[in-house]
């Protein structure tokens, strides 16, 4: 039996090169390792076809590849695009009037082709599609959060947001709704650290403990190595030269989207009240691509002018680098380039459900100071890679900062242990191995009780799949 899948990724802006990677709020992390996972999974013998649903969309402000219906990304795996909405490009916040037209549409395109064994929905909006899909279809359904409403909730009240700030801005009740709605039926839960599962998933009425299978990310060690050569540093000494007095100090590298919960200006106001860090080392912020900051989203454009002006309020010129542009190609340099200068990577996020930059980071030799917040702490500890920190208190951000760059025999060990560690707990080959492992489990609970019949006609190669009543 060789298996179909279908992985909703409805948000932000995919396709299967170039990714555009910090381009805006919602195309991050959770982009790249829903694009990694479908090519893995194609790469092996127990699958036949990975279907990738996303948005289609006609808008002159963003590249043509994203209103092409279907793309090859590799053999056996396809991206699909639905068009539901207008034809604009909309942050997540304002799809959820349309998820009901791109339900309707793929209840509609599946019975007329083969259906899937299973569908995985990848964050809240995909849950609401997945889950109504799931019932429709008969199929398996399995969800991922990745970023969960009810922890950014409390997250962004201790910060000091309103209830109805964080409403407006983040529709977080229809979020939530629909996160509760997903783990309810949900036949499997995929998160990426047991933390995620005993302290982020529990704040949830409908979450079963028993439906959650701990699966950690992978890393491409194609990509991301610690061998690093003198051209693609010469790269990076060329980017940061408009903005660096001296570019052989130690870098602070930080690479995120540019949105609150990153916490950006935090790590900058620790950065400003260490008179050690400002001179011994360089902070590095790479923050997506960005023509100008007026065309930037408004959660975007705060966030840009507190980091502008936590620079100027401690006159950080000549000391931090913020590159409007880079190519996704020259993040793996980026780490290496830091790690040949003896600097560390940074994570100050308020709330990190994994931190998938940490095992990138990691892998290329780069120690890590990173939030004491979710996944990190799991990371650190198969790792021994660097230092966690409660990123709210600056003083102790600070302190742990100075710490980073302190100790060149403790550097060094980090770093070893960060490419050991990663390669031995991270990779992709583990990572699909374990998930088709748990897929094939409950492929057999979930046909148990089918008659003798469907189950041999399932063995031999039918898509269809029918849950036990």
């Amino acid at each position: 039996m060789r298996f179909k899948f279908l992985h909703l990724h409805l948000h932000g802006l995919i396709r299967s090169k170039n990714l555009e990677l910090g381009r805006d709020p919602d195309t991050g992390g959770q982009t790249q390792y829903v694009l990694e996972l479908v090519k893995s999974l194609a790469n092996t013998a127990d699958v036949d076809q990975v279907d990738l649903v996303t948005r289609l969309i006609n808008d002159p402000k963003i590249d043509n590849d994203y209103s092409q219906e279907e793309e090859f990304v590799a053999p056996g795996v396809r991206i699909l695009r639905f068009k539901f909405g207008p034809n604009k490009y909309l942050r997540k916040e304002l799809l959820w009037p349309y998820l009901d037209e791109l339900t309707e549409s793929l209840i509609a395109y599946y019975k007329k082709n083969n259906k899937p064994n299973f569908i995985h929905a990848h964050y809240a909006d995909a849950g609401y599609v997945g889950v109504k899909l799931s019932k429709s279809l008969n199929v398996p359904f399995i969800f991922t959060g990745h970023s969960l409403g009810r922890e950014k909730q409390r997250k962004l009240l201790d910060t000091g947001l309103k209830s109805n700030q964080i409403e407006k801005l983040y529709s977080i009740s229809k979020r939530i709704e629909a996160e509760e709605k997903a783990l309810k039926s949900a036949d499997i839960v995929v998160t990426s650290t047991k933390q995620e599962s005993v302290y982020q998933y529990s704040q949830y009425f409908s979450f079963s403990p028993h439906k959650a299978r701990v699966i950690a990310p992978g890393v491409d060690h194609n990509k991301f190595h610690h061998i690093h050569s003198t051209t693609e540093t010469a790269d990076i000494d060329n980017m940061m030269k408009p903005f660096l007095k001296d570019l052989t100090k130690p870098p602070l590298l930080t690479i995120s989207r540019a949105v609150r919960r990153k916490n950006i200006p935090s790590l900058i106001e620790a950065y400003g009240r260490s008179e050690k860090l400002k001179r011994k080392t360089n902070l590095i912020l790479i923050l997506g691509c960005r023509d100008s900051t007026s065309k930037l989203d408004s959660q975007q454009k705060d966030v840009f002018q507190n980091i502008f002006e936590a620079i100027d309020k401690y006159n950080l010129y000549g000391k931090v680098a913020y590159p409007k542009k880079h190519l996704p190609s020259q993040i793996p340099a980026l780490y290496r380039w830091a790690a040949s200068r003896g600097g560390v990577f940074v994570n100050p996020a308020l709330t990190e459900p994994f931190g998938l930059t940490l095992l990138e980071a990691s892998s290329c030799g780069l120690p890590i100071i990173s939030t004491d917040d979710g996944g990190p702490k799991e990371i650190c500890s198969k790792c021994e890679n660097g230092l966690l920190v409660d990123v709210t208190d600056i003083n102790k951000f600070k302190v742990i900062l100075e710490k980073g760059i302190t100790n060149n025999a403790q550097w060094k060990l980090w770093s070893r242990n960060g490419i050991e560690g990663v390669h031995r707990h991270f990779s992709w080959n583990t990572h699909v191995r374990n998930y088709l492992s748990i897929l094939k489990e409950e492929f057999l609970r979930f046909n148990s009780d089918s008659s003798s019949d469907i189950k041999q006609s399932c063995l031999k190669g039918s898509s269809s799949l029918i849950k036990p009543h």
